[in-house]
């Protein structure tokens, strides 16, 4: 009898864990799946929006909600650089090669601020604070953006979350805003190549946000095929395999 219920208890408990496996490695199949739906969706975004007429500057976003609406839009600005509140967001890539982006603040004709996205630079590998040199005119520009939202967080061990000095992990507009006391807009501009001016030595190969989906659905492969091998291995070990035994 004691042997009976401990089997029946080893059966159960390996029941379980199959159950509890097939559906972590199922749900972590979906989650993939959504991921990638995610980026098309967006990628979809962008290319839809590119096709609209590009906003003017009177129109560009002044609150969050608009800003929201306006995400991904094409818009054309005029202002002159704040060159000296130009901050090295660390940890970014571009070509697969480690750097900064750059963000400097532009003083609009209309007086308000707006945070551009102006491009990425390499780091100096040997000197790692050394700040990279990049051409900043003095003169009145005129650029062609999209507008986006504020750059994606890293995670940051500091109790300031990254967002001191000029070289720094994290940007958030609102805290930036009140380090500098500037009345930026909600929103950032994404430089694009359109009317950037060709020596200020940053690049602007911005990638497209589904450029990397298929990475997705390889992970949602894998987790889905872990699922059907543990459905598998307890088909056979725990059903068939006795039976066939038995016979």
């Amino acid at each position: 009898m004691v042997r009976m219920l401990s089997g029946r208890a080893q059966h159960a408990v390996v029941g379980l864990a199959a159950v509890l496996g097939v559906l972590l490695t199922a749900r972590l199949g979906l989650w993939q799946l959504d991921r990638a739906a995610e980026k098309e969706a967006l990628q979809e975004a962008v290319e839809a929006s590119a096709e609209l007429p590009p906003l003017s500057m009177q129109a560009l976003a002044r609150t969050p909600t608009q800003a929201a609406e306006q995400r991904h839009r094409r818009v054309e600005v005029r202002g002159r650089w704040l060159a000296e509140h130009t901050v090295f967001l660390d940890n970014r890539q571009m070509d697969g090669r480690p750097g900064f982006f750059v963000f400097t603040p532009m003083l609009l004709d209309d007086g308000s601020v707006v945070l551009v996205q102006r491009g990425w630079v390499p780091r100096d590998m040997q000197e790692r604070t050394r700040l990279p040199s990049i051409s900043t005119p003095a003169q009145p520009v005129t650029l062609t953006a999209r507008v986006e939202r504020a750059p994606a967080r890293l995670y940051e061990f500091t109790p300031q979350g990254g967002e001191a000095g000029a070289i720094r992990q994290n940007l958030s507009i609102a805290s930036f805003a009140g380090e500098t006391h500037l009345p930026l807009r909600p929103l950032t501009l994404l430089q694009l190549d359109d009317k950037a001016p060709a020596a200020d030595g940053l690049l602007r190969r911005w990638p497209l946000p589904a450029v990397d989906v298929h990475k997705h659905y390889g992970y949602a492969v894998q987790w889905f095929s872990l699922a059907a091998l543990i459905t598998g291995l307890y088909v056979w070990f725990q059903l068939l395999r006795p039976r066939w035994r038995a016979d």
